[in-house]
Parts: C-alpha cells; sequence; structure tokens
C-alpha cells in the first residue's frame, strides 16, 4: 500500500506510465485548496511539489484572510508585518495571539478564519478593584493574559468593559470566563480553595452587551448552586466556565463599539471566591471544540 500512494503522489514522469498528483495543475490544486480549512491545506502541502506549490498561492491564502485583514494588521506593530508580502506569512502572523490597547488580543481562527478578539479582566472597569481587602490579581498559566482577578469578599460587585474593533461582517458570540474557587499548583497538582467561596446560589448574575448600532442583550445566570450541582455531578466549581452571553449581528467592516458589563449589586449579602479572566467574542460558526485559551 505504502507503494501505491508513493506511485500515486508522483508524476507520470516517472517512467510508470501512469498518472499521479504530480500530473495535477498548480492551479487546479489551489482551486480546491481555497475550500479546505488551513490545517488540512498544510498537511496535503507535503504531498509533491505541486501542492506545496498550491499551498503558498497568495489565492489560497487570501481566501482565508478576512475582507479587512489590512485594518486588522494596524493594531499590530508595524515592524511585525511591513516587510511581508506573502499572504500566507500575514495569514500565520494573524493566526498567533496578537495583543494590543495592554490586555486585549485578537487572533484567526486556525479552523474556521474567524476574528476572534478577548479582553482580559485587567482591561476592565472593576468596582474595587485597587483595595487588597477584596480583590488581587493570580499569576497564571491558565490564562492568555497570565493573570486573572481573584474576588475574596464583596457587597457590590460591578464589572464594565468596552472594545472598538473593525470587526468583518457576520454574526458573533460573546461569553464570559469565570472560575469559582481560587486556585493554585500544589507539589506539582492543580488545588482549589473553595474557603472564600459564597453567595452567588442567592441571586444571579447579570450579564449585558450593548453594540453601538443599536442592539442590546441582557440575561441573568446563577453561578453557584452547590448542593443542587453536587447532586446531579454537574459541579460549577473548580473549574473554568465560558458563560455565553448572547449572539448579535454586524452588518460591515466600520469599527464597532461593544460595551459589556457583569453586576450582581444586590447588598443584602455578600459573595465571593470568583476569579474572572476574560470576555472572548469569537465568530458563531466557531466549533465547539476549538478552545478559547490559546
Amino acid at each position: 500500500m505504502g507503494s501505491s500512494l508513493s506511485n500515486l503522489t508522483e508524476s507520470s514522469n516517472a517512467g510508470d506510465g501512469g498518472p499521479g498528483l504530480g500530473d495535477i495543475p498548480e492551479s487546479c490544486v489551489a482551486s480546491v485548496f481555497m475550500h479546505l480549512t488551513p490545517p488540512e491545506i498544510c498537511n496535503l502541502a507535503r504531498l509533491n511539489r505541486a501542492f506545496r506549490g498550491a499551498a503558498s498561492s497568495d489565492s489560497v491564502w487570501e481566501s482565508k484572510l478576512p475582507g479587512n485583514y489590512a485594518s486588522i494588521l494596524e493594531f499590530l506593530p508595524p515592524e511585525s508585518y511591513q516587510n511581508i508580502s506573502k499572504k500566507k506569512d500575514i495569514f500565520a502572523i494573524l493566526a498567533r495571539t496578537v495583543f494590543f490597547d495592554d490586555g486585549k488580543a485578537v487572533w484567526l481562527s486556525r479552523l474556521t478564519c474567524g476574528v476572534c478578539v478577548s479582553v482580559s479582566a485587567k482591561a476592565m472597569n472593576i468596582t474595587g478593584i485597587d483595595d487588597r481587602r477584596y480583590w488581587s490579581w493570580i499569576a497564571t498559566e491558565e490564562s492568555r493574559f497570565q493573570a486573572v482577578a481573584y474576588l475574596q469578599q464583596m457587597w457590590w460587585v460591578e464589572v464594565n468593559g468596552s472594545l472598538k474593533f473593525p470587526f468583518p461582517a457576520g454574526m458573533y458570540s460573546l461569553s464570559v470566563r469565570l472560575h469559582l474557587g481560587r486556585f493554585s499548583k500544589r507539589l506539582g497538582r492543580r488545588v482549589c480553595n473553595y474557603e472564600h467561596t459564597h453567595g452567588w446560589e442567592i441571586k444571579p448574575v447579570r450579564f449585558e452587551i450593548t453594540i453601538s448600532d443599536g442592539q442590546r442583550l441582557s440575561q441573568g445566570c446563577f453561578l453557584d448552586d452547590y448542593e443542587k450541582d453536587e447532586a446531579n455531578c454537574n459541579s460549577k466549581r473548580g473549574v473554568w466556565i465560558d458563560y455565553h452571553v448572547g449572539d448579535f449581528v454586524i452588518s460591515g467592516f466600520d469599527m464597532v463599539e461593544i460595551t459589556f458589563s457583569m453586576k450582581q449589586i444586590d447588598c443584602t449579602h455578600s459573595k465571593g471566591g470568583l476569579c474572572i479572566d476574560s470576555v472572548s467574542i469569537m465568530p458563531k460558526e466557531n466549533p465547539l471544540n476549538e478552545p478559547l485559551l490559546k
């Protein structure tokens, strides 16, 4: 079988008289590649010279780039892309996480080629964040931004953030990445402490989104119901959860402003033991198995 595959990938000029994949014109291969995902293109590029040539074609990779990729490149330091002309290399740059504005990140999905943006807790306005009696920062490799905000205890919890970005047209989902309990490593193992985790089962947290074109979304969510979750073997504690807030539509390539908030301001009870990592805005068609953290 290995011999047959080898013969198939070689050109008929090799002397066996039969056609092979190497006989397919590079332009035809490039046309097929436009309908494949970047990982599939990179795997097929190993077959032969024609496939490698097609896999480097500007026409192939331009079809994978968003129509306004030049505007997105402006969020990068100019020296990182000014001398790059190949569309494949531009895609490679944007497929890596690019940080901007002190706590925000953008990248292209390697599977869907959609534009994804994340806003860290450090780029948000968090009530009382500078008071160490209530909040602290935890350094961790579990966050793309290397640090998360941890609430020990507070009566009034309010988090606000905003983002201006030239999203391509399409439908997007916004989610908030949260974690109940303080996590750390002990003897190389991940452990969680729930000493301060309380209050999130009494009243729901209110999430809100406002888009500059007038779209508004709002919903409430209980972050904790320890006894019920334990009974159903579905505890929310000790794991990162991406709380889906809502979906919205962007109709063009113009700069869009998105504001978002997370509030639990009922002062009849305190709450604590919560880690806040980031808010992520992803294309709606993003596969469920593609991790938000890269």
